[in-house]
């Protein structure tokens, strides 16, 4: 049984976190191969770590070799630097690739558990008809991405980050010594005070860099947004050229482009603004940065207390420290963007494993909603059933119906009495109301709706979806084509096109009709799939049906008093009065 009105379980309610996202892909059945990657990429970054330690040693002899015009001992300080310099260029050139290769697998993996979720159980159509999350193409296309290839650097490059501050610390430490000074009459020892100076530096600046740049998260988050909006702005315009062509709606059409892009111009300000203020402070942070070392160790040195040459090495090694304790703030930007891309992510994936949400809430569901059984019988049957607007409002009552193998109905009604609601309804995609249906268990149930999905590809691949092109013989499907007058594209079957552009609104009905009579479906239900047909072909199409699926329920939605004569049993559907309550 399927309740089409079941409340998200306490699962589905509670918050996504960021971890819930991260976690599923390292124990999957590619975990071995991601942890042999990252394992790898992670030996590679300590090796790194430790070429640049073997550099801040060698710095120091270097500069040391420089002061003293020590010319022996040059050649074989630049023979190490060159074989320091090979490894760690071909570290970083392998590290990169390995670390390329992990994060496309990832979103690989990723790409795939989110089309099954977004597409499994109808959650695709849910969160369209029910408006619950904006532009899905992109969260799947683009922010997986980002979301795989940016939890993996920004990572990778925090462990680095730590085992080069614990490197460096030791260094730094033992190399500045301690810094004495005099509080009144008593000496004061610092001991390790550069790594002291050193992290206050970096707490410092990472307390104004979050104060500064905290609001370009949800910036971010909505520009993301708005340029998905005007990209499926642009979608539509091309999807829909000829129409658009015939109203000369040219003028409306740039207009609205303009509009969808100046939300993105707006946003762009606010980004610019923020920006502005982020890069003021990081520019103004580095630039100390540079010069900050060198004052704090200049009381040391001037006292002699060592050479030139580890004057540099502290210097280098400071600077080291200082930018590992700066790692929030040298990756606060791509921290703003993750966490934007991971908080729509998030949004995307409540509303996918809560698809009925909007439904749950919805006063048309107050009394259980329309619930749809899958029953062991053979005939289909309709129990009390009213039709609901998603808001609650009563849209129209159907009075009981049983369908039987071989039968013909005719739905009849106004327009907007609920006529193809009932279709969706039936479909199970329709829950706002109240009511049953009961459905055969093993039917096939084949839905035709006025305008019919043709996906791009080959001729074959339109007319037997949503069957693979090779569960039908050729000669089945030009056989099919033949019958519903499309005799010119019998021999098209291999040819690829976009066919929805290419036939007539006519042929793409006959092709629908053919695309019935491939399936034989059990129970066959037709939302104005003829309207767009001259009566000849219209009559040819239901002689086929009653020739060809005599044993076929057929249930057509139509306003053409034409087809009454292929029909045995009458539905009229009436739009329920409102109901006015008077003062």
């Amino acid at each position: 049984m399927t309740n089409l009105s079941s409340r998200p379980t306490p699962e589905q309610d509670q918050q996504i976190s960021a971890w819930s996202l991260i976690k599923p892909y390292w124990v999957s059945e590619e975990r071995l191969i991601a942890w042999g990657l990252l394992i790898a990429i992670i030996v590679m970054n300590l090796l790194v770590v430790w070429i640049n330690v073997r550099l801040n040693s060698w710095s120091a002899d270097f500069y040391n070799a420089l002061q003293t015009k020590n010319v022996k001992q040059f050649p074989h300080l630049l023979m190490i630097f060159s074989g320091l310099a090979f490894g760690f260029i071909i570290l970083a050139v392998y590290g990169r690739y390995l670390r390329q290769m992990l994060g496309f697998r990832w979103r690989q993996w990723l790409t795939t558990r989110f089309l099954s979720d977004w597409l499994g159980k109808g959650a695709f159509y849910r969160i369209e008809r029910d408006r619950l999350a904006d532009n899905p193409d992109q969260r799947i296309s683009d922010d997986l991405q980002s979301f795989a290839t940016t939890t993996l650097s920004l990572t990778l490059d925090l462990l680095s980050t730590v085992v080069t501050l614990v490197s460096f610390i030791t260094i730094l430490w033992t190399l500045a010594g301690a810094l004495t000074i005099t509080l009144g009459s008593q000496p004061l020892a610092i001991p390790g005070y550069m790594v002291w100076a050193a992290a206050l530096y970096a707490v410092f600046g990472s307390i104004i860099i979050q104060k500064v740049g905290h609001p370009l998260v949800s910036i971010n988050y909505q520009q993301q947004r708005v340029e998905a909006d005007f990209r499926f702005g642009l979608i539509r315009l091309r999807e829909n050229a000829e129409q658009i062509a015939f109203y000369d709606g040219m003028d409306t059409e740039r207009s609205n482009a303009q509009g969808l892009f100046a939300h993105i111009r707006d946003n762009w300000w606010r980004v610019m603004k923020y920006t502005k203020r982020l890069t003021f402070v990081l520019s103004f942070y580095g630039q100390i940065a540079i010069i900050f070392p060198l004052v704090v160790a200049a009381p040391r040195y001037f006292a002699g207390a060592f050479s030139f040459g580890v004057l540099m090495q502290i210097s280098q090694a400071f600077g080291t420290v200082s930018d590992s304790f700066s790692w929030f703030i040298n990756s606060y930007s791509t921290l703003v963007e993750w966490r934007a891309t991971v908080n729509r992510l998030r949004e995307f994936r409540r509303v996918v494993k809560a698809p009925r949400l909007k439904e749950t809430v919805s006063p048309a569901t107050e009394h259980g909603g329309i619930n749809l059984h899958f029953v062991d019988a053979n005939r289909l049957t309709t129990h009390h059933l009213k039709l609901a607007l998603p808001n609650g409002a009563p849209l129209s009552d159907v009075r009981d119906i049983a369908i039987e193998p071989g039968s013909r109905w005719l739905v009849r009604g106004p327009s907007g009495s609920g006529k193809s609601t009932l279709m969706r309804a039936l479909a199970g995609l329709w829950p706002f109301g109240e009511g049953s249906i009961d459905a055969p268990v093993d039917a096939r149930m084949m839905f035709i709706p006025q305008q019919s999905y043709l996906p791009i590809g080959t001729l074959k691949a339109a007319l037997t979806y949503p069957s693979p092109q090779d569960a039908y013989s050729d000669d089945e499907c030009r056989d099919a084509l033949r019958a519903c007058r499309l005799e010119e594209y019998a021999n098209r079957l291999a040819d690829s096109g976009h066919w929805t552009r290419i036939l007539s609104p006519g042929e793409q009905q006959r092709l629908a009709g053919a695309r019935v009579l491939l399936h034989k479906p059990d129970f066959l239900f037709l939302d104005e799939a003829t309207s767009a047909l001259d009566p000849d072909n219209e009559a040819r199409l239901y002689r086929l049906f009653n020739e060809r699926l005599p044993k076929a329920a057929i249930v057509s939605v139509a306003h053409r008093e034409s087809l009454a004569p292929f029909h045995e049993e009458t539905l009229d559907v009436e739009r329920t009065p409102e109901v006015r309550v008077a003062a």
